[in-house]
């Protein structure tokens, strides 16, 4: 575990994990996303009581599949707000961010309220495109603005960057590496032109395939 750091100071600061609801189902990925939340209250020294949290969790009921946004605050309180969850589309038009990320920024691997970079990539998003790529200062690809990136080969196996080169582990990223269905590589924009498909993916939405549109 990385030593704790010094808290972020702005008010509205928070550590948000956002996961799915479905009827019969539950919460998917459940386990998964709080294991993450509570390693990054460890690593800012923030205090995690999963009882607290999980009487959070428990007042969340639906008829209707739901986008449920948890967050926990510096002194510890957990608050979610749930949404209606859509569809997924057929498919992702996906763009090339302007913006570099830096990869030994450490609060990339940690899913936070710090997230101006790719709010304002999602602000600006351009007509027809549904999602912007980031690439790091070494031109390797990272991952999307709320995705990480999937590069399925002519043998149909999943490859996926590494956290070194400046990213969030994401929940589904975890489970399809755990499962053996994915492999970390290091890509470039050369095996995105090579690749046999290309698919964005998060535990909110799964796998969403792509259309990536290269320079």
């Amino acid at each position: 575990m990385e030593s704790p750091v010094r808290p972020p100071t702005e008010p509205d600061f928070r550590l948000i994990e956002t996961f799915a609801f479905r009827p019969g189902q539950g919460f998917v990925r459940v386990t998964r996303h709080l294991r993450r939340m509570a390693r990054t209250a460890d690593w800012l020294g923030v205090r995690f009581d999963v009882r607290r949290v999980g009487e959070v969790l428990d007042g969340v009921s639906g008829a209707d599949p739901l986008r449920c946004r948890l967050t926990l605050d510096l002194t510890g309180v957990p608050k979610i707000t749930t949404g209606s969850l859509a569809d997924n589309p057929p498919g992702w038009t996906v763009g090339l961010a302007t913006p570099r990320l830096t990869s030994s920024d450490i609060w990339l691997r940690h899913k936070t309220t710090r997230r101006a970079i790719y709010d304002q990539a999602r602000a600006e998003l351009p007509d027809g495109v549904d999602e912007l790529l980031f690439l790091n200062e070494r031109d390797e690809l990272c991952e999307g603005t709320i995705t990480n990136l999937f590069v399925e080969t002519e043998d149909r196996r999943l490859l996926t960057p590494p956290v070194a080169a400046g990213l969030l582990p994401g929940i589904l990223r975890e489970e399809l590496l755990e499962t053996g269905r994915a492999t970390e590589a290091v890509l470039t924009l050369h095996d995105l032109a090579a690749a046999h498909r290309v698919w964005m993916g998060n535990s909110l939405r799964g796998l969403i395939p792509a259309r990536v549109i290269l320079p």
